[in-house]
């Protein structure tokens, strides 16, 4: 991990390993942009299709090669990182960009950028570059997996854009979503797909009488345009209008994933044993619930609380996933067609066993409404022995649902459950009894 490793833009290494970890990382200050990291899978210079490209709001490439693992922070540093299986690359792909975005500012403002692969089973460091010479630029190529007589290399690429994410996912062939006009534009595009047989106007007038048939089929083909909005919650900026993304109708799916931070390597210590223990951290999504008409509940797995999305309280939680894995970790899913009938919902998580708290604990909170930009924040690092966290807070504000990052860890009091000890936080004032899953 010495600076000796640091390579120079141009320069190449071998990768051996089957499969490795991307990080790229750089240091936060007051007035850093936001920095996202993304791979574009491609084939001869450009992506097949436009799920190819794997970023925030497209976490998974089909084949599973690729994966967008998420945000950590570590003291004033912060890493977004992606996994790639070069095992399971599909054969036609030869080259594996990887791409870092600035979100609310340019590269200039990003002290200590850099990109660094690992080998996802060891751990040990393959190759690392640091770019420093950015100034304009809100998008840039940090390096390069690709095939070179069958086995992989790394090349360190460090070249820069000034238009964005957009422009360089345009660059590589990806159609991308016009920026937040989805309302008014949408009806207009609807007319659009019986136009493509306009080329031959007086014939093609008479079949397409009955319109229903040709917009049906050409619907799945063309896969609609990637959208690279999103909002990241911060303790500076914590809250976001739902109506304003977007998010006024379908369903809000809540994703919680989290990663438990091995850092130690000898689990024959007794630490070591701790953390290989807290390996197995068990976490529970729940959500309290107050309903316009007064009524109030709990959603979680406990007891068997799923609740329902048709019916009270129109909240859903889908099965208890143990392992926090970072494709499916925990999801509830809130039925916004019925928001005028929510006061408030507030999304929390416990420990239901495999620790005392939530320390090394990494965890990453996504709302993704089913129209709008998806909403993310990270949790801070948890330094109190906290096992029940409040993650967001949702407010019904004349029809309009805001939501607010809470973030925030708490410490129930001996004999006290972590339900109890959040819902004399927030004044829900139930009556609890203990219950199991």
């Amino acid at each position: 991990m010495g600076a000796s490793m640091t390579m120079l833009k141009g320069a190449n290494v071998p990768v051996a390993a089957q499969a490795v970890r991307v990080e790229l990382g750089w240091r936060t200050s007051p007035g850093t942009p936001d920095v996202d990291g993304s791979a574009l899978l491609l084939v001869s210079g450009k992506v097949r299709s436009d799920a190819d490209f794997v970023f925030y709001n497209q976490p998974s490439h089909a084949s599973g090669a690729v994966r967008h693992e998420g945000k950590r922070t570590a003291g004033d540093g912060m890493t977004d990182t992606l996994a790639v299986d070069l095992a399971r690359v599909e054969p036609a792909i030869d080259r594996v960009v990887l791409a870092a975005s600035a979100d609310g500012g340019t590269f200039g403002r990003v002290s200590g950028l850099y990109v660094r692969i690992t080998d996802a089973a060891s751990g040990s460091e393959i190759a690392r570059f640091d770019s420093a010479d950015a100034t304009v630029e809100t998008a840039f190529i940090l390096g390069e997996l690709y095939r070179r007589q069958g086995a992989w290399k790394f090349r360190a690429v460090g070249q820069g854009y000034d238009t964005g994410l957009e422009g360089l996912a345009t660059d590589f062939g990806i159609s991308v979503d016009e920026p937040q006009q989805p309302q008014p534009t949408q009806p207009y595009h609807q007319p659009r797909a019986p136009r493509q047989p306009q080329g031959a106007p007086r014939t093609d007038r008479l079949p397409p009488a009955p319109p229903t048939a040709p917009p049906a089929p050409s619907a799945p083909p063309a896969a609609p345009p990637v959208r690279l909005s999103k909002v990241t919650l911060t303790k500076e900026a914590p809250s976001v209008s739902l109506a304003k993304q977007g998010g006024t109708s379908g369903a809000l799916r809540v994703n919680l994933n989290w990663e438990v931070h091995k850092q130690f390597k000898g689990w024959g210590s007794k630490l070591g044993r701790a953390v290989a223990n807290h390996a197995d951290l068990d976490l529970d999504l729940c959500a309290l619930y107050e309903l316009t008409d007064g009524r109030k509940g709990v959603v979680q797995a406990l007891g068997n609380a799923f609740g329902a999305l048709q019916h009270p309280p129109y909240i859903h939680l889908d099965g208890d996933d143990r392992t926090g894995a970072v494709a499916t970790g925990e999801n509830l899913t809130v039925n916004l067609d019925q928001k005028n009938k929510l006061r408030r919902v507030l999304i929390f998580v416990t420990i239901y066993e495999g620790a005392r708290s939530f320390a090394d604990l990494h965890a990453t909170v996504t709302l993704q409404p089913q129209h709008g930009a998806p909403i993310d924040f990270s949790l801070d690092e948890c330094t109190v022995p906290s096992t029940v966290c409040a993650l967001a807070l949702l407010t019904n504000n004349g029809g309009d649902l805001t939501v607010q990052r809470e973030a925030r860890y708490l410490v129930p009091e001996r004999g006290v459950s972590p339900q109890r000890t959040i819902d004399h936080a927030y004044g829900w004032g139930m009556n609890w009894t203990p219950g199991r899953k």
